[in-house]
């Protein structure tokens, strides 16, 4: 009897000396259509970049490994580790039960905090477990979990599916609102930032610098409020900086105005990372840095300095197809819609005009590939008889969500992308090294400075936190953890 009570003793306490440790705080901040690049051809200031840069671990060579680039996924991806094959957004928009709906639309949902027309919004759509999902189901639901954003699925795809509170910017009210998903009534500090800040939040938030600082603004009051950092298990706290992209698309990767954006954002990492050390401490907090998707440099920066490029008109080619379509089948519109570079086949048409449906896809296939914009126009469901290489049939696959996804792919030409000569704006979405390649960093917690250019994945992200927090990683992760 003696030696059992020793021997439980002796597990007691060895199991009280192997308590998992963690940092007090996790923090994820993604800048949306950040380039790789980008780290290394700004002029940083102190104390922001740069203190990343120098006390951070760096991934040089991180890639996403699916097709279509684009900001739902790729904040998707991030957090649960896997791709739109497995966690089911497919886009920023995409069909669902029939009909075009955006990544977070939640018509079960009310909004909250805005006007009468302020959407609800949820995760529902997201189907795989995520990092905060994951940290709750080891805490006991213990930790808290924040999202801030300007757009709406930067804020509620990281924050998961069981987060304290996601918040986002909704253009009508000209507020930071919520959807009933969490809650039916904003947090008293969240109705006080909206009054506080009400003339900055008048103002043009997706092309200037003010949009970055509403938005760290927001974080350091979710940070204080929410008490994060400060309980008995470890919390977690995602950013995304949403205007890097939004400006971007009207005026082009290192037009004047997105400098000034990166400039600021700069800024305002430095004074967040100046909170945190004041709040958490350096050696109490894990941050990494990433972003959803590149950004392909517009047409005409491209050609201007005699460089390959060109545009590919998405609404131009939808309705060329269909009309090429109609004049072999007599039947108008036998392609519904396109998105995120893939099409949608009218089903219901095909039915009711008694139409085959394999023929009517090899001909919308011919139909789209045009020589000078178009290499491919694939029918997915027969990817594997097409003469692509295998890497970008990997991409298709791993970004293909049935019922969810258009049945034909489009991959433009390199250096092709979606939209018009005259446009000045960048864009993304395809395979190629400009949507493709981002940064990643990680630093804080058990992170010792250096940086490697072995190649790394998106989906990676998810699962090197999980494997430093010990926990178990999202669902449908399909990363492996970096431990250099």
């Amino acid at each position: 009897m003696k030696r059992f009570i020793v021997v439980l003793m002796a597990a007691v306490a060895l199991c009280a000396a192997g308590q998992v440790e963690r940092p007090r705080l996790v923090v994820g901040l993604v800048v949306d259509q950040m380039r790789w690049d980008y780290l290394y051809n700004y002029q940083w200031g102190e104390g922001g970049f740069k203190t990343l840069l120098q006390d951070g671990y760096l991934c040089n060579n991180t890639i996403i490994d699916y097709v279509p680039t684009v900001t739902a996924a790729g904040h998707s991806s991030i957090y649960t580790g896997t791709t739109p094959a497995f966690h089911g957004i497919a886009g920023n928009d995409f069909m669902l039960h029939g009909r075009n709906v955006t990544s977070v639309q939640d018509d079960n949902e009310r909004g909250v905090g805005g006007n009468d027309k302020t959407r609800g919004k949820s995760p529902r759509n997201l189907i795989a477990t995520t990092i905060g999902d994951q940290l709750q189901l080891a805490t006991g639901f213990k930790s808290r979990v924040v999202g801030i954003a300007l757009k709406d699925r930067a804020a509620i795809l990281p924050a998961g599916h069981h987060p304290t509170g996601a918040y986002w910017f909704d253009n009508g009210s000209r507020s930071f609102v919520t959807s009933t998903y969490y809650m039916d009534q904003l947090p008293k500090w969240v109705a006080d930032f909206n009054k506080q800040h009400r003339k900055d939040l008048a103002k043009d938030l997706s092309n200037t610098p003010v949009g970055t600082t509403m938005t760290f603004a927001m974080a350091e009051q979710a940070l204080i409020n929410e008490g994060l950092g400060q309980g008995e298990a470890t919390d977690l706290l995602t950013i995304s900086v949403s205007n890097t992209d939004q400006c971007a698309h009207y005026y082009g990767t290192h037009s004047t105005k997105v400098d000034s954006i990166y400039y600021q954002l700069d800024r305002e990492i430095a004074h967040f990372i100046q909170l945190l050390d004041q709040r958490i401490g350096r050696g109490n907090y894990l941050l990494f840095l990433s972003a959803d998707h590149g950004g392909t440099h517009s047409y005409p920066r491209m050609t201007a300095h005699g460089l390959p490029s060109g545009c590919w008109h998405n609404p131009d080619a939808l309705n060329a197809a269909n009309a090429v379509l109609k004049q072999q089948f007599g039947v108008d519109k036998l392609l519904k819609a396109e998105m995120e570079y893939t099409f949608y086949l009218n089903h219901e048409a095909i039915n009711k005009a008694g139409l085959n449906r394999d023929e009517v896809m090899r001909a919308a296939c011919q139909a789209l590939q045009a020589p000078d914009e178009i290499q491919w126009a694939i029918d997915v469901s027969r990817i594997d008889t097409y003469p692509i290489p295998t890497l970008l049939k990997e991409r298709i696959k791993l970004g293909y969500f049935p019922e969810r996804s258009g049945e034909i792919y489009i991959v433009p030409r390199t250096g092709v992308y979606a939209g018009k000569t005259e446009w000045a704006g960048s864009n993304h979405g395809t395979w190629s090294q400009s949507d493709s390649h981002i940064p990643l960093i990680f630093m804080g917690w058990h992170i010792t400075p250096g940086e490697t250019a072995r190649l790394t994945h998106m989906t990676d992200i998810a699962a090197t936190v999980c494997a430093m927090l010990h926990i178990q990683a999202p669902n449908g992760c399909i990363g492996t953890p970096l431990f250099e």
